[in-house]
């Protein structure tokens, strides 16, 4: 969503052919090779469901979801041509790296909620960035935080502690990269 948002919001100009390969290359990374994997994982019985409940279930996935984000900006997403989209993957590696850390305390976070919240706050800080109105978008994507945060209570998946928990680690690495291209 990030890197769509990014090309037709953001001010850099790109070849549509430029534009059409990243995200076919970023879709290939950011989801038909985890769905995959993920398959895999479920084939092998290293995950039970497509919830991945269990604490000790979680670490290889997203150890694998740290890796694809670091070939992504390795190889696809340079910073010297996409340096706002860099950083927003960047701050994607540690929040993951993050979620990551927090499963050896044995505490789970939502992983939901870490992807959608980081994703409003990449596009908050392109609206600042760029000087563009993205008002009525960043009030949808809060709609829709809103919306996941309650699913995930809903069908008592997390805890709020959990949730929190999420969000502050997708929101904050987020603002601390910003630091560097906002």
């Amino acid at each position: 969503m990030g890197t769509l948002f990014y090309f037709y919001f953001g001010t850099n100009y790109f070849l549509f052919r430029e534009i059409y390969i990243i995200i076919i290359q970023t879709v290939i990374v950011t989801v038909i090779i985890p769905i995959l994997f993920f398959w895999l994982l479920y084939v092998l019985k290293k995950a039970d469901s497509i919830m991945v409940a269990d604490i000790n279930q979680r670490k290889i996935p997203l150890l694998v979801q740290m890796l694809l984000f670091f070939y992504l900006i390795a190889k696809i997403i340079r910073i010297e041509y996409f340096h706002e989209l860099y950083f927003c993957f960047l701050a994607s590696i540690a929040s993951t790296f993050l979620a990551f850390g927090l499963l050896f305390l044995r505490k789970k976070a939502s992983l939901h909620l870490m992807g959608i919240t980081g994703f409003l706050t990449f596009v908050i800080l392109l609206s600042i960035h760029t000087q563009n109105n993205f008002v009525p978008f960043i009030a949808f994507l809060v709609f829709v935080c809103g919306a996941v945060a309650s699913s995930r209570l809903f069908m008592k998946a997390h805890t709020p502690k959990e949730l929190v928990l999420g969000s502050f680690i997708g929101i904050l690495p987020q603002l601390a990269f910003a630091y560097f291209w906002v």
